[in-house]
């Protein structure tokens, strides 16, 4: 007992739910910076050969994978034809859409999934952006810099187009929720936890999102492969009683996000969705760097939650079908 107590102890304090001198190392995932004084890193030889995908027909190079500006489409039977913003973006301000956010709109966890976004909600966010309302919390964040200038970038009627398209496909499962006390561990690899080997590590008082494949997400962009969340026991639980019951703490989720969590009119459903990025928003929002129209109706909903209740509530929302 006295071996296992120390573990704990040891884990809460290498893992805490957040940092005293910034927003929480888990949700935000920033890249640690390299040791002062050291030289720059090598760039590694370009990687030219042709990578495939089960399923697919197609046959891409690394650099034609992370193309800004015409990513790879490994299932272009999937979705919709794309608008060109998503496709293509436009050079040199605005990336394709769809290199982040996949042609399905699934992303990942170190930016946003936008499938089955209400249209309404995507192009005020996009607005919100542009004209300065939101902010991250952790000013390091470049996903949300890099929002900023391409919503400044783009048109109304790219906005429209991307609004529709993303708002055209249904948010479906992309996240499966493990409850544990120790979890693989990982490194940081630009703003994504990857699993660097067989190697076992404390979870503490965080959530650790990370891909199923890492090489499959980091490398190859595939749009089917999801992601594991390990949530603390007893997270669920206490993120159910969070969400689903009247408290002097918060306000019940389900009267704005709908019952099922899957959204409502104007309101987009949080069933599902990555950890990460709910903490991410719940956050900025206490913190005052997201704001905007939907915010306001937030705002009162987090300003009494503690980081460790917002943990909950997220480890609750993503376990949930959506």
């Amino acid at each position: 007992m006295r071996n296992l107590l120390g573990v704990l102890i040891l884990a809460v304090a290498v893992f805490p739910v957040s940092a005293a001198d910034g927003p929480i190392p888990w949700a935000y995932a920033i890249p640690p910076a390299p040791p002062a004084g050291s030289p720059p890193a090598a760039p590694a030889a370009p990687d030219t050969s042709v990578k495939h995908l089960d399923g697919s027909n197609g046959a891409f190079t690394r650099a034609q994978i992370a193309d800004r500006f015409g990513p790879a489409d490994w299932y272009p039977g999937d979705h919709p034809p794309m608008p060109d913003v998503v496709a293509h973006g436009k050079k040199p301000d605005v990336w394709a859409c769809g290199l982040c956010h996949y042609p399905n709109g699934k992303g990942r966890q170190e930016n946003a999934g936008v499938a089955g976004l209400p249209i309404a909600y995507f192009i005020q966010t996009m607005y919100d952006f542009r004209n300065g309302a939101r902010k991250s919390a952790e000013p390091r964040k470049n996903n949300t810099n890099l929002m900023v200038q391409f919503a400044k970038n783009m048109t109304d009627e790219e906005i429209k187009a991307a609004a529709e398209y993303f708002g055209s496909m249904k948010w479906t499962p992309w996240i499966k929720v493990i409850e544990t006390n120790t979890v693989p561990k990982t490194h940081n690899s630009n703003g994504m936890f990857l699993v660097e080997g067989n190697e076992k590590e404390p979870l503490g008082k965080r959530i650790l999102e990370t891909p199923e494949n890492a090489e499959a997400t980091e490398v190859l962009r595939d749009p089917h492969s999801g992601f594991f969340a390990y949530v603390p026991p007893g997270s669920i639980k206490r993120g159910e009683a969070l969400v689903t019951k009247a408290s002097s703490k918060t306000t019940q989720c389900g009267l704005c996000h709908g019952a099922d969590l899957k959204g409502l009119g104007p309101v987009p459903g949080i069933a599902g969705r990555s950890p990460s990025y709910l903490m991410r928003q719940m956050y900025d929002m206490k913190q005052g760097t997201r704001n905007g129209t939907w915010t306001q109706l937030m705002k009162p909903v987090v300003a009494n939650l503690s980081d460790e209740d917002m943990l909950d509530i997220v480890a609750y929302t993503a376990s949930r079908t959506p």
